[in-house]
């Protein structure tokens, strides 16, 4: 498996993935499998997978920089892997495009790691980071509106609504009132500027984190919609998973993390009557849950990667049952999207 200083195919690991020994139970990686590593990144999963097995991999990441920088694993695989840039909510699409698409030719597992990647927040070009002055864009696919574009357009209420329910920031009214404020006088581009306007108003106890690290979450999971891709890719598992494969989600953020753990609930639910109701018919379940509370990094892992500190695991295997149709939009906060607050709703 993947880790530092070990020769997987390619060559060194660059890092150390979250929580990668359990991601390579869960996957129940086998010979001859075919998984899919929605969230490709510096390829921690997917190299991870071809060493256990001699498997092949589909790895999709929406950043043609992480597809660019994986060329030399692609061919160090041998076959084993295909590297595609599209979204991990087109992973279905994706499959389909190899030949994955019914009965034996679906997939073995699918796993998915959500949210930014070190490699995009060290990059102050990218603007993912408080840390780093740059352009405040925080776009993973590089197109679309920038966080600098929101933060000019989105009204005071859809700022703190946005600040409020992805940061989850209790400061959030203050937060989106000095934002509407600095913006009169001159636009906010950069990462410094918003990172100083947003510290005058939130205060935290030295030693904890930046006063900006919730806003700045906020804007990023805003502005690609990432919450909207998850509900979408577990809906695209879903459809490529052949009975018995598993799907596998490293997720850092609570409202991730509850969007999965409804899913597999729902998906794994099957509705009963009472003796004061008539059996209520319903799909049958499509997942069975294999984790029934979240893996979560041990002290050793979180010592040696901080970042394993909120990182949760939940797993599911695919039932023989059709996939299901159907609305998900109850699994996302009520907030406006992001076409709408570019239009100035």
């Amino acid at each position: 498996m993947a880790g530092s200083g070990s020769n997987v195919a390619g060559g060194l690991a660059r890092h150390v993935p979250v929580l990668v020994h359990s991601v390579i139970e869960h996957l129940g990686v086998r010979d001859g499998g075919v998984y899919i590593d929605g969230t490709f990144g510096a390829g921690g999963y997917t190299r991870a997978i071809l060493a256990a097995a001699n498997a092949s991999v589909i790895a999709i990441d929406r950043d043609r920089t992480a597809v660019a920088n994986g060329a030399g694993l692609v061919q160090a695989a041998g076959g084993r892997l295909t590297l595609v840039e599209d979204r991990f909510s087109e992973l279905d699409s994706v499959a389909r495009k190899f030949g994955h698409e019914s009965g034996h030719e679906l997939v073995d597992g699918v796993v998915l790691d959500i949210g930014v990647s070190s490699m995009q927040l060290d990059q102050a070009e990218r603007g993912f980071s408080f840390r780093l002055e740059g352009p405040l864009d925080m776009r993973m696919a590089g197109e679309g509106p920038s966080a600098a574009d929101v933060v000019a357009h989105a009204s005071e209420r859809d700022l703190a609504d946005i600040i409020y329910q992805l940061g989850e920031e209790r400061h959030s009214r203050a937060v989106a009132r000095a934002i509407v404020k600095a913006r009169a006088d001159k636009p906010i581009t950069t990462t410094q500027v918003l990172a100083e306007i947003v510290a005058r108003v939130v205060h935290v106890r030295p030693g904890t984190i930046h006063p900006a690290t919730r806003t700045f979450q906020a804007l990023r999971i805003f502005v690609n919609e990432e919450l909207h891709e998850l509900v979408a890719a577990l809906e695209a598992a879903e459809r490529v998973l052949k009975p018995g494969g598993r799907l596998v989600i490293v997720s850092f953020h609570s409202l991730e993390d509850r969007i999965v753990k409804t899913f597999f609930a729902e998906r794994g639910r099957i509705a009963a009557g009472s003796r004061h109701a008539p059996v209520i018919e319903s799909p049958a379940p499509t997942f069975n849950t294999l984790t029934k509370r979240p893996i979560v990094a041990d002290d050793a892992e979180v010592d040696a990667n901080p970042r394993a500190r909120s990182a949760k695991l939940r797993a599911a295997e695919r039932t023989a049952e059709p996939a299901r149709v159907g609305d998900n939009d109850h699994l996302l906060p009520r907030l406006p999207t992001l076409a709408a607050v570019m239009k100035g709703r």
